[in-house]
This record gives C-alpha cells, structure tokens and sequence, in this order.
C-alpha cells in the first residue's frame, strides 16, 4: 500500500469504491506529472484504468467536496492544544473565451485591474501551532448578469433624474445594530454556517478573518449571528474616536463620542510594545475606540512605524470586535490569515486552479476544489516522517522518480525473458547450424 492510499483511507466513509479508486489515480498524476494541469494531461500520467473517458466521468460527478476536505483536514488538527481560526478570502482566475460557467470581469490584484475570469470565495480552517491554513470549503463567485435592455434604461433614468443634495425627505434613521445584508453577505454567511455545522462537533472557531472589504458594520452584523468574532484591517486613516467619558448634562441623549484619536499625538497610557530595528522605530498601541459606521465598539491595535533618519511615519490599523483580546494576539492572528495566499499560489501553480480548461458548472467546481483538496493532500502528505521538510517541488519530483522506477522495471519485464523462455531459446539454438567462414 502506498503512501497516497494510506493517506486517502480516511475517505472510504465518504466516497464509494470507484470514485476513491479514481481519486487516488488522480492524485498519483497530480504529483507526479509534468505541464498542465487538464484532463488530458491528468489522463497521460494516470497508471492503469486512468484513461481520459474515466477522468471525464470523474470531473462530470457530483462529489461532496467540504466532507472529502473535512476528512482530510481532521487527521491533521488532531493532537495538542492548538487555537483554530476561521478565515475567508476570494481569488481571481483568469480565463478567455466565452463559454466558461460564471465568467466575468473580477478584480486580480496581481494585474491591478478588472480582468476576464473565474472568481471563487474560499473558506479556511488556519492553526496557530502549525502556522498553516486547509481549506475547507471553495465555492464559485457567481455576478448577477442583467439584459442589456434592463441595463440601458437604469442608466437613462439616472441620467434625467438629477441627485439633490442633502438627506431625501421622509428617510429615516437606519439601525446599526440590525443592518440589511446585501445578497453577497447572506450568502457568505450560508457558506460559513455549514462550515460550522459540519465541524461544530470537533471545533469553536472563535474568530473569522477576513480583510477590509468585510471591515464594515454590515460584515461585523452577519458574523455576530454565526456568533464569530471578526479580526480584520481599518483604513490607516480611519477616523476613531473615544468614548465620552464626561458627565451628563441632564437634557438630551447622553453624549456618546469623545475626543478624535490623532494619530500623531497618540498619549503614552495606550503604548504597548516600543523598539528601534535598523533605523525603525516601532510603537504598538492598543485602546478600545468607536467608529461612527460601526455599532460597536472595536479592538483597534496601532502599529506606526517611523523612520529615524528621514522621520517618515507608516502605520496599520488593525482592528477585532472581541474587546479581551491581546493586542499581541491580535497581530498573530492577522498574519496568519496570508496562509491563504500561499494555498493560492501552490493551488495555482502546481495544483491545475489557473489551468483547467472545463467550461461546464459542476466540472468547473470539481476542478477548483481538486486543486485545493491537493494542497491539503500535499499537506498531509509533508507531515509524515519520510517527506519532513521537502517543499512542493521535493515531494513531486519524489513521486516523478518513483513513477520513473516503476514504468522502467515494467519496461525490463516485458524485455527479459522467463527461465522457461530462456530454456526454449538455447535449445532452438542448438539446433541451428553455424556455416563455415573459412573464406574470411
């Protein structure tokens, strides 16, 4: 039994004989093939039984991908205290042509522009003793495509109808503390509330990550009521303010903002942690304040750093709505949220995510969550003692030479004779008269 079907017994609960027996060859190419990652080069590297028909039936299957992930990634969580958090992110692949289910014009922040392709939002489970994240959960980004029509005339309307300035007669005040989700939001918060329910019984994640784009109130509201904790990033120049800590006048609501938090004059009781490395001098503060889009109050951990020479000033507002947690803690968390990004990479460069070429809506899917159901395979896989220590690169060219190996010694098989054969061989030899080669 091989490594890859050790480490995939722990699916027989979840898929059924054959699409197990085709997973494992699957994977076996996976990590052992050269070039891109289709299905017909996935069928050129498969071993017996692995042609492009069953690569075909494989991809065009409905599999339950969250519980394949949920297996995989639960052997790995297993053993020692360790902290788990929750954390989200979306990436961009880019693909052309027209036929592609859900494609459109995503935001890639490697091209720094809109650009033609597949967006997929990701939900991962990071662990702080490891430093590494699994993804769990991948599902595509689908925009809401309009008629032309329909689109036209929104946009002559909005062209007679001139804006006024000023609040619109007759709006009232919206209510902070139970917002309006936006379609996006409701349905993120679907995506995670079966996340929690398929692992509520091994673990509470207590904190999501997520980056600016859920820093709003409506993002604080939608995991409030999955009762998660959100640790994410405020603009570096957000405006903050301190509580009023004055008295009450006797008329009136009760005075809720303070001061402005100036960024530049920031007082000493707040400082938590001070050094100078090499001409940089890093001070960390930490001090529960308001924000005036937010309902309640935040966790805003300060990092400014200033140059000692030229005296230029940088600084990143970090921010958690679990008003106990340790500006320390704060900062960890937060970086581990880019683990991400290297599940990204790996899934992309390695692992088939930019290079699929299926354009149907389950193939599409399938195709995604193999390539993030391989870096949680490589995972796995890196954890055991005969490949600590190897990268991606080490562990696919381990199994490229063990793939070599195998198809050589089939080669010497078919090329060296039995004993029996070797038998009928001399004796035919013997037979054959040898001519005379005097005349040489």
């Amino acid at each position: 039994m091989n490594n890859i079907t050790m480490a995939l017994l722990c699916l027989s609960t979840v898929l059924d004989k054959t699409a197990l027996h085709h997973l494992t060859l699957i994977s076996e190419a996976l990590l052992s093939m050269n070039g891109r990652v289709t299905m017909l080069g996935i069928s050129r590297w498969t071993e017996s039984g692995g042609s492009y028909r069953t690569i075909q039936r494989f991809f065009g299957k409905s599999l339950p991908w969250c519980r394949m992930q949920w297996s995989l990634i639960r052997l790995q969580l297993s053993g020692g205290e360790d902290v788990i958090l929750l954390a989200g992110d979306e990436t961009t692949v880019t693909k052309s042509g027209k036929e592609t289910y859900g494609l459109g014009r995503y935001f890639s922040s490697i091209y720094n522009r809109a650009v033609p392709g597949l967006s997929f939002f990701t939900v991962s489970l990071v662990s702080v003793r490891l430093r590494k994240a699994f993804p769990i959960l991948i599902e595509q980004a689908v925009k809401e495509t309009t008629p032309k029509e329909a689109r036209k005339a929104v946009s002559k309307k909005n062209k007679k109808v001139k804006k006024k300035h000023g609040r619109p007669k007759g709006c009232l005040n919206k209510n902070k503390h139970n917002p309006e989700l936006s379609e996006h939001l409701l349905w993120m918060q679907a995506l995670l509330r079966n996340v929690l329910r398929l692992i509520g019984g091994s673990l509470t994640p207590v904190y999501f990550l997520y980056d600016n784009a859920l820093a709003r109130n409506q993002g604080v509201a939608m995991l409030k009521a999955l009762y998660l904790h959100l640790i994410s990033k405020l603009k570096c120049n957000a405006a903050l303010w301190f509580p009023s800590d004055g008295e009450y006048g006797g008329r009136g609501a009760p005075r809720k903002y303070g001061e402005k938090v100036d960024y530049s004059n920031i007082p000493d009781a707040y400082l938590k942690d001070s050094e100078v490395t090499d001409g940089i001098l890093t001070d960390i503060y930490q001090m529960s304040v308001l924000h005036k889009l937010f309902s309640c109050m935040l966790n805003v951990v300060i990092i400014r750093k200033t140059n000692v020479k030229t005296g230029r000033v940088a600084q990143v507002v970090l921010f958690s709505t679990d008003l106990e947690l340790a500006w320390d803690k704060v900062i960890e968390y937060y970086r581990l949220r880019f683990q991400i990004e290297f599940n990204f990479r790996d899934a992309k460069q390695y692992w088939g995510l930019e290079d699929f070429m299926n354009i149907g809506s389950t193939q599409v899917y399938n195709a995604a969550n193999l390539s993030m159901f391989m870096v949680n395979l490589s995972h796995a896989l890196r954890q055991r003692d005969e490949f600590s220590g190897m990268s991606v690169l080490d562990l696919k060219a381990w199994f490229k030479a063990g793939k070599f190996v195998r198809e050589t010694l089939k080669q010497l098989q078919q090329t060296i004779p039995s004993p029996t054969n070797r038998a009928t061989q001399k004796s035919n030899c013997d037979r054959i008269r040898v001519p005379n080669l005097h005349f040489l």
